[in-house]
């Protein structure tokens, strides 16, 4: 019976990607760790990666009340997600903390390719042991969710989403000048 193989494989590859893309206390946890065997050098700056990366729109972090440590990663598209998810520094990451197993299908396979911008949002929750199984670092909760914008809203000299995000209906108020 290969299910829980595959289950596994595939849930592993998911809290490798949500490692390499978005914890900035994954690369803490990272850094001091010894690297992969495979990896020259160590692994890269995944935040600076992901900031590099075409059609990446802005990238932001944050630690919730809750303990969550989350990045926010806002794309162009499904594309530009496609995209960062074959590019060579992350599939270097899947090889490295996943065999090499692929996940079996599409990346947004549901997602239509017309989506328009799309935030993806990782979190995770460190904890004082790994409790995730076949995960070696220490944390309890891993995601991965993917968010496109609705219309409308209001943005009063600013707003969350990088400036660039483009929303139908939105209210984008300047500041009043110093």
């Amino acid at each position: 019976m290969k299910r829980p193989y595959r289950m596994a494989r595939e849930f592993t590859l998911l809290i490798a990607l949500a490692l390499v893309v978005f914890s900035p206390g994954a690369l803490l946890v990272f850094a001091q760790a010894p690297a992969p065997q495979g990896a020259p050098g160590g692994l890269p700056d995944l935040v600076g990666m992901l900031k590099a990366t075409p059609g990446v729109l802005g990238v932001d972090a944050a630690r919730t009340a809750s303990g969550k440590q989350v990045i926010f990663a806002w794309f162009e598209d499904k594309k530009a997600v496609v995209n960062w998810y074959y590019s060579d520094g992350h599939q270097h990451l899947i090889k490295a903390f996943a065999s090499g197993g692929v996940l079996g299908r599409k990346p947004l396979a549901d997602v239509p390719d017309d989506s328009g911008p799309i935030m993806v949002i990782a979190s995770l929750t460190f904890s004082d042991r790994p409790q995730v199984p076949g995960v070696q670092i220490p944390v309890s909760q891993i995601a991965i969710e993917l968010y496109a914008p609705l219309p409308g809203g209001l943005g009063v000299g600013g707003r969350f989403a990088p400036a660039t995000v483009k929303v139908k209906g939105l209210v984008d108020v300047p500041s009043a000048p110093k």
